[in-house]
């Protein structure tokens, strides 16, 4: 029997910021200087950034990620994705997802769901987000994935959120305790490990079924947007490539920024 690999560390180094505008432009800003070739600092594999204060964060789709100062997670972990090509970017997307989503059951239950793509609900409410971006270089004959900054914002302790935010949900709201940000945050380290060593040895087919699994309104009749067009659909599963399957006169295939829940 072949001996298994050893999980791939997350998490070490684990460096604190205290307030910074995003760790994600932060981690790229730290990539820049692995990047030369001169006397600068440079960053390992596993590098993570945590901030206890986090002022300008970023969501998908050029959207505000919101975070009361020292009470939640905000943190990017910088990751070299070999051997994930660029055409995998959903593989790590959707182990990312699981491995948050892992975490979280495990202090707020079983309503924990992952929202297409990479969400995580608690019920109908949203407590987490997660945006990857890409450092990718193209002085080869093939485009070369070298760096996946993955980052991760989680509600821990907050309670009082922003009126704009529609529907959001923390930790403490649900179990009426105060949690360790930092701690919590060290755990999601090392499951996304364990994910991404299991993703190497097993392949992506069993991380997909529990992916779907988990997925917010699964076989439920949703309501979409496309364009200017509101429409329901069941949600079926999420495909290999990241494409949301739905069933409404017919099934389709939708890729992410093609729709969105209305």
């Amino acid at each position: 029997m072949p001996q298994a690999l050893p999980a791939k560390t997350l998490g070490s180094p684990f460096i604190e910021l205290k307030s910074v505008d995003s760790t994600n432009n932060y981690a790229r800003s730290r990539i820049g200087t692995a990047e030369n070739t001169g006397p600068q600092p440079s960053i390992s594999d596993g590098t993570t950034f945590f901030a206890h204060e986090q002022y300008e964060g970023k969501g998908q789709r050029g959207q505000q990620w919101s975070s009361a100062p020292g009470m939640n997670i905000a943190m990017s972990i910088v990751l070299k994705p070999h051997p994930l090509t660029i055409a995998r970017q959903f593989q790590l997307s959707a182990i990312t997802a699981i491995s948050v989503a892992d975490i979280f059951r495990k202090y707020a239950g079983d309503d924990t769901a992952i929202k297409w793509p990479n969400d995580i609900y608690w019920q109908d409410r949203k407590a987490g987000g997660i945006l990857i971006e890409s450092v990718i270089r193209t002085d080869h004959l093939e485009p070369d994935w070298t760096w996946a900054i993955i980052g991760i914002g989680i509600n821990i302790n907050q309670v009082v959120f922003p009126d704009w935010l529609p529907n959001p949900v923390s930790l403490k709201q649900i179990t009426g305790k105060d949690q360790d940000p930092v701690g919590i945050a060290h755990e999601i380290c090392d499951s996304l490990g364990k994910r991404f060593d299991q993703l190497l040895q097993l392949g992506f087919d069993p991380l997909l079924e529990e992916y779907n699994q988990q997925l917010y309104r699964k076989g439920q009749l949703t309501r979409f947007k496309k364009q200017n067009r509101i429409f329901e659909a069941s949600i079926i599963a999420v495909r290999p490539d990241g494409r949301l399957r739905l069933k409404h006169a017919i099934e389709e295939d939708f890729s992410f920024g093609e729709i969105q829940f209305a």
